[in-house]
């Protein structure tokens, strides 16, 4: 699936309109780039770094701008079940730069 970044809650290595591919895939490891619905509000969806596995089997999910406007993560809403991961960003592929995304 594609999706495509708002917001600066994950700068400087996302930026607001990249494009990602995302692999519905369920395997995370920590340190993946991974896209999950918004506890509380799931018609929204979130892209954040993978930190740990929590006790419950949730994810402990972070943002790498933590003084982005707007920024929501597991420091507010803690562990995410990990019903509600949508899959792990392989790829960011619009726009071009030099260097490419390094999703790891």
């Amino acid at each position: 699936m594609r999706v495509r970044v708002e917001g600066e809650s994950m700068l400087p290595v996302l930026r607001p309109g990249d494009w990602l591919v995302v692999r519905r895939d369920p395997r995370v490891r920590p340190g993946d780039l991974v896209v999950a619905r918004l506890p509380g509000d799931p018609e929204q969806m979130i892209v954040k770094r993978a930190a740990w596995r929590s006790e419950d089997g949730g994810w402990w999910l972070e943002s790498e701008n933590q003084r982005a406007p707007g920024r929501k993560d597991s420091w507010d809403f803690g562990a995410v079940p990990s019903s509600l991961l949508v899959g792990r960003v392989v790829l960011r592929y619009w726009p071009l730069r030099a260097g490419g995304m390094r999703p790891r």
